[in-house]
C-alpha cells in the first residue's frame, strides 16, 4: 500500500473519520521571542501565540482532527494520510503572516515593539495597494528597522509555484507545491464581463467520494491551513491581474470539501473580505459544500460570505449513490435546515449546484422534483455540465436537454443558470482537479436501474 495512505476502515481504529470532522485546530505555537540584537528595534519578551512555519510543514489529517467515532460501512472509504509517519521539524521558526486575521497581526507586530499603525501598513502591502508582497524586499515605504525585523522573524509565503497550464478558452490552472511536497491546484476563470474568478482548494484531495468527481478519487490527505488557502487568492491577483484584469470573485470549489475544514476556511474567508486588504465583497466569496449539515449551520452563523450547496440529485436513492454524504445528511434534513436557517435572513440566497449526468438526474421528472424540493428556500440554481475524465462512469447531458431542463425550472418559478465547461482541455473544469494515486477511493455499487444507461 502506498506510504501515507490507508482505507477509512483502518482509520476508524485510530479514531479518524473524515465524514465526521467538525473541528480543525489551527496550527499555532506559543514561543518566547529571542532578545533583540543591538542593531535592531526592541522586541517584546512577552510570550505570543502565532502561526509557526515549522508546524505548518507537518499538518496531516490526524494532526487536524480530534478523535472521531465510526460510521456505517456503507459509507464510502476514502483515503487519508497517516500522521504517525510525519514528525515536526525543529530549529529556527518564523511566523507565517498570511494565516492571521488583522487583529492577530496587529498583536504580533506590537509584541515585537512596533506600533499598530505599522501593522496596518504591513497588512496593506500583503494584501492591497497592488503590491501583494512575497518578501520583505517588496515592502515599499516600510520603516527600515521594521523591515529588518520582518526579514528575520516573518515568513511571507505558504506556497511555491510549480506550473501554470493555460486552456484554450483562457482558463488558467495553477499547480502549487506545499512545504511537505504535496501539490494543490487553483483555477483562474477570466470573463469578458469583468467577473474574473479564482477557484481555490481547501484540502489536498477530498473525503466525500462523490462518484462523478475526479478529486474524490484521491481520498483525503490533509486539510490546507488558512495561509495556504489565502495565498491562492493573493497569487491569483499577483500573477494575473495585469493579464485578465482584477480578480473580483472567489469560489471555494477547488479540491476538497470546504466545510470539513471549516475553521481554516472561515478564517481564510475573513482575511479575504477584510476592508483594508484583499477587499473581496462577501457576496462574491462563495463557499461550497456537499451537505455537511452541522458545519453548514455554523458557517451561516459565523460568516457573511455566500453559500453554495452541491445538490445533484432529487431523490435520496440517487444521491446516496453519487454523493455518499447523503446517507448521513439526507435531502430532507439538508433542505429543511436551509429552509429554517434562511427564513429570517434578508437578501440572502443559497446557490444550488446541479451537475447534470446523462440518464441519471436529467429527466423531466427530476426537474419537477427539484422545483418542489427548493420551494420556499431563497435560492439560485446552477446547472453544471459534467466534465468527463479518464475512467469516469458518467456522460454529460447533451446541450439541448440541459436547455429543456433549465426551461422547465424557470417555468416552475426558479432562478436558474446554465454553466458550461471552462478549462476542460487542461483538466481545469469543475470536478477535474487533482491527481489520484495508485490507491483510490472505491466506486460504489450502481443501482440496477442505471446499469444499462452507464454501460451504453
Amino acid at each position: 500500500m502506498e506510504k501515507g495512505c490507508i482505507w477509512m476502515r483502518r482509520c476508524i481504529v485510530v479514531g479518524i473519520n473524515p465524514l465526521h470532522l467538525t473541528h480543525t485546530p489551527l496550527s499555532i505555537s506559543t514561543v518566547k521571542s529571542p532578545p533583540p540584537s543591538s542593531s535592531s528595534s526592541p522586541s517584546s519578551t512577552t510570550p505570543f501565540t502565532f502561526f509557526s512555519t515549522h508546524q505548518r510543514r507537518s499538518l496531516s489529517a490526524t494532526a487536524c482532527a480530534p478523535s472521531l467515532h465510526s460510521i456505517d460501512d456503507d459509507i464510502s472509504n476514502p483515503l487519508i494520510s497517516r500522521a504517525a509517519e510525519i514528525e515536526f521539524s525543529e530549529g529556527n521558526s518564523k511566523t507565517l503572516l498570511k494565516g492571521m486575521r488583522y487583529h492577530e497581526l496587529e498583536k504580533w507586530v506590537q509584541s515585537h515593539g512596533y506600533r499598530p499603525g505599522q501593522a496596518l501598513m504591513l497588512w496593506k502591502r500583503l494584501y492591497g495597494n497592488n503590491i501583494w508582497a512575497h518578501c520583505s524586499d517588496e515592502l515599499e515605504g516600510i520603516n527600515k528597522d521594521f523591515k529588518k525585523m520582518l526579514s528575520a522573524r516573518a515568513e511571507f509565503r505558504a506556497l511555491s509555484l510549480k506550473e501554470v497550464r493555460s486552456a484554450s478558452d483562457g482558463t488558467k490552472k495553477i499547480l502549487f507545491t506545499l512545504d511537505d511536497g504535496l501539490v494543490i491546484e487553483t483555477v483562474i476563470i477570466p470573463s469578458d464581463r469583468g467577473r474574473n474568478t479564482v477557484c481555490v482548494s481547501s484540502q489536498v484531495g477530498c473525503a466525500m467520494n462523490c462518484q462523478f468527481c475526479y478529486t474524490g478519487r484521491m481520498g483525503l490527505t490533509r486539510h490546507l491551513t488558512a495561509a495556504e488557502i489565502v495565498e491562492q487568492a493573493v497569487c491569483a491577483r499577483r500573477m494575473f491581474t495585469d493579464e485578465v484584469g482584477s480578480i473580483t470573485n472567489v469560489v471555494f470549489m477547488g479540491m476538497g470539501e470546504p466545510l470539513q475544514n471549516i475553521d481554516n476556511v472561515v478564517r481564510a474567508a475573513d482575511i479575504m473580505v477584510d476592508e483594508h486588504g484583499l477587499q473581496f465583497s462577501p457576496r462574491k466569496v462563495t463557499v461550497s459544500t456537499s451537505g455537511l449539515v452541522p458545519q453548514l449551520k455554523r458557517f451561516l452563523h459565523e460568516s457573511t460570505c455566500a453559500l453554495a450547496v452541491s445538490l445533484n440529485a432529487t431523490t435520496d436513492e440517487v444521491r446516496n449513490w453519487i454523493m455518499p454524504i447523503n446517507r448521513k445528511y439526507n435531502l430532507e434534513l439538508l433542505l429543511g435546515t436551509l429552509r429554517e436557517e434562511l427564513r429570517h435572513r434578508h437578501n440572502y440566497k443559497v446557490l444550488f449546484e446541479y451537475v447534470m449526468l446523462a440518464g441519471v438526474n436529467d429527466s423531466m421528472e427530476d426537474a419537477k422534483r427539484l422545483i418542489d424540493l427548493v420551494k420556499d428556500i431563497p435560492c439560485k440554481i446552477n446547472l453544471i455540465q459534467f466534465n468527463p475524465y479518464d475512467g469516469s462512469l458518467f456522460k454529460p447531458t447533451i446541450d439541448e436537454k440541459m436547455i429543456e431542463f433549465r426551461n422547465a425550472l424557470a417555468a416552475g418559478g426558479c432562478t436558474v443558470f446554465l454553466r458550461m465547461s471552462r478549462g476542460d482541455d487542461q483538466m481545469a473544469a469543475c470536478g477535474q482537479l487533482g491527481k489520484p494515486g495508485n490507491f483510490q477511493a472505491p466506486l460504489l455499487r450502481v443501482p440496477p436501474q442505471f446499469e444499462k444507461v452507464l454501460n451504453a
